[in-house]
């Protein structure tokens, strides 16, 4: 179709006269293409409109589709979608972390409670819509990976671009002439701007060294594209990393009060936090006993004195229940690693030990009670339940006070965080504690509606103080409780992460090749030697970089420094006389095209008044250097 458009414009309309009139008649012998580019206004408008675009196809599609992914615009929307996709996992509770929470966030807001939990967003991190994010994210990031390493290695391996015309129009630029007795012919001076640029670390391709214009063609900063290319595979492999810790990693709590084991199995968790993918066979079946724990408390310096600053837990480990014991220390910011796994000091405080008996005499309950802290100095909080206690089941609830004070009004308080002056205050209850039902319950709370109080300050019986070696009677015959002394506990937190150490690894990758990429800078040089009339060697050069570089002028003038220096000029570029009108290097713009016999001459030519002399030049910014660019 194009070409009879074509034929329709270069040829007149039959019996159309030389002066474009047409006789009379002519419209009714006028072909549906004339009479469409009448109407269009001209025979393109009528061949555009006549035209029919091809389809894609299924093929075609996947194609167009596959460049879409696979931009570094698409990857960039990917990677601000898969941040805006975790803000819900920070609004809304998580139901791998505590699952009741989840639970009664529902109870408690029934409105939306099921619409938001229909949407995934209380499993965000494992929901179907922020994995496609994910996946598409590290799909985009590898189709943009592997066609630039690819071309980037033909790149590598290709020799420099061929030398340009006229090396004045690029951005950096400047000769310099060896006088006739330097006995450097062109052919040798090229080849010691050869060793120089290759000393330099520029990759150097010679060309024409016999002829009589020969010339270099160097370039170097391919580390740049390797360091862009490291910074997004590193990012690639972060993104792996992370997802195959999310996928195999878990985390848990535990608790340990001295004399206590603690053996890597679920039922040995507090709380267990498991990956997408965990398998129970993954647990390294290692024991921690907790034999010691001591702390250190500020006695000397004035306002922080109680405060705490060190803490130290002595533990016996053992890899296997066959292995060998050993004695470690976990300290604070210095973790235990066991079976895969990583051991944190997080927490610690006082535990009472208390004996617990019913109405009948018998022990319904006995060892440490976890106190959990509450203010200044240790002043902690005690809950205390005893489901096995018989006719009626137990609870206390009260304060644990390392160094108990009482001021005037009666109120207790901890003066001191040491175990100076111990002691246990309580109030008692009794009823159905609801843990028959199974109905999970948290062991630091007490919920005291449904239960009968035995013992309060508000009470004829009053409230329980215990002091370590006591005992206390409770009314009515439901039991006593006695007080035999403290304990210390630890809270560890356990973590195994499988690729915590490969995302540390590759994001330090990807540090490392972005500062490449920022502080490296691709360049290119060209050197062209001639041979003057006069004997004298004419050298020129130019520099042009890939992308903004504000040291090019800085490089050029180092290269400067090197040829100079390789050739024994001096510093101002080694001035030398010329004939008149003599022309440096035989350039062939020694004129450019379109200039009046008046007009200068181009770089190095000498005049009568002006010998030929070392010339350098910028013209960065150019309309001539950005047509070269």
């Amino acid at each position: 179709m194009s070409e009879r458009v074509n034929e329709e414009k270069k040829s007149p309309a039959p019996g159309a006269t030389s002066g474009g009139s047409q006789p009379d008649g002519a419209s009714a012998g006028k072909s549906g293409t004339k009479s469409g580019s009448m109407s269009g206004g001209s025979p393109v408008a009528a061949a555009k409109a006549e035209a029919v675009l091809p389809t894609l196809g299924p093929l075609g599609m996947l194609r167009w589709a596959w460049t879409q992914l696979t931009s570094m615009r698409t990857a960039l929307f990917l990677l601000l979608m898969l941040a805006v996709g975790a803000v819900p996992g920070s609004l809304f509770p998580q139901r791998p972390a505590n699952p009741s929470i989840v639970t009664q966030y529902i109870k408690d807001n029934p409105d939306y409670g099921k619409i938001l939990d229909s949407l995934q967003l209380y499993d965000v991190y494992s929901s179907a819509w922020f994995s496609a994010i994910y996946i598409l994210l590290f799909i985009s990031l590898i189709g943009c990976v592997v066609p630039r390493a690819i071309a980037h290695y033909k790149a590598m391996r290709s020799q420099p671009p061929r030398t340009p015309a006229r090396l004045s129009r690029l951005p950096e630029y400047g000769t310099l002439v060896l006088p006739a007795g330097a006995g450097v012919p062109a052919s040798r001076a090229i080849d010691d701007a050869a060793g120089l640029l290759t000393k330099r670390g520029y990759r150097v391709d010679v060309r024409d060294r016999d002829g009589a214009r020969p010339s270099i063609g160097a370039e170097r900063g391919f580390l740049r594209e390797v360091g862009n290319l490291v910074f997004h595979t590193a990012l690639i492999g972060v993104l792996v990393s992370v997802a195959v810790g999310g996928l195999f990693g878990y985390s848990g709590q535990r608790i340990l009060v001295e004399g206590d084991t603690f053996v890597n199995t679920l039922v040995g968790y507090d709380q267990f936090t498991p990956g997408s993918n965990f398998q129970s066979s993954q647990l390294e079946p290692y024991s921690v006993q907790l034999d010691k724990f001591q702390i250190t408390f500020d006695r000397e310096s004035q306002g922080k004195i109680g405060q705490p600053i060190d803490f130290q837990a002595d533990v016996t480990t053992r890899e296997s229940p066959d292995a060998p014991a050993r004695k470690e220390v976990l300290k604070v910011n210095d973790p235990l690693t066991l079976g895969g796994t990583s051991m944190y000091l997080t927490g610690n405080g006082y535990a009472p030990v208390v004996t617990i008996r019913d109405g009948a005499g018998n022990i319904a309950m006995q060892g440490p009670v976890v106190a959990k802290l509450q203010g200044d100095n240790y002043y902690s909080s005690a809950v205390i339940k005893v489901p096995d206690a018989k006719p009626d089941q137990l609870a206390f609830a009260g304060f644990f006070l390392p160094t108990a004070f009482v001021t005037e009004e009666g109120v207790s308080f901890s003066g001191d965080p040491e175990l100076f002056n111990p002691q246990l205050t309580l109030n008692s209850y009794y009823g159905d504690l609801g843990l028959d039902d199974g109905a999970p319950q948290n062991v630091f709370e007490l919920d005291v509606k449904k239960l009968t109080p035995l013992n309060a300050r508000n009470l004829d019986a009053g409230g329980i103080t215990l002091s370590p070696g006591t005992s206390y009677t409770l009314p009515d015959g439901k039991g006593t409780i006695s007080f035999g002394g403290v304990k210390r506990y630890i809270g560890v937190d356990i973590h195994h992460n499988p690729g915590q150490l490969y995302a540390l690894i590759f994001a330090l990758l990807a540090v490392a090749g972005l500062v490449t990429s920022l502080y490296v800078n691709r360049r290119r040089v060209w050197v062209r030697t001639g041979t003057h009339a006069d004997g004298r060697t004419m050298v020129e050069y130019g520099l042009l970089a890939r992308g903004e570089d504000h040291r090019l002028a800085g490089e050029a003038a180092a290269i400067r420094r090197l040829l100079a220096g390789a050739w024994d000029l001096d510093d101002d570029g080694g001035s030398q006389s010329a004939p008149s009108g003599g022309a440096d290097n035989n350039r062939a713009d020694t004129t450019r095209p379109g200039a009046s016999a008046g007009a200068s001459a181009d770089v190095g030519q000498a005049s009568p008044d002006h010998p030929a002399a070392d010339f350098i030049q910028s013209t960065a910014g150019s309309s001539e250097s950005k047509k070269e660019q």
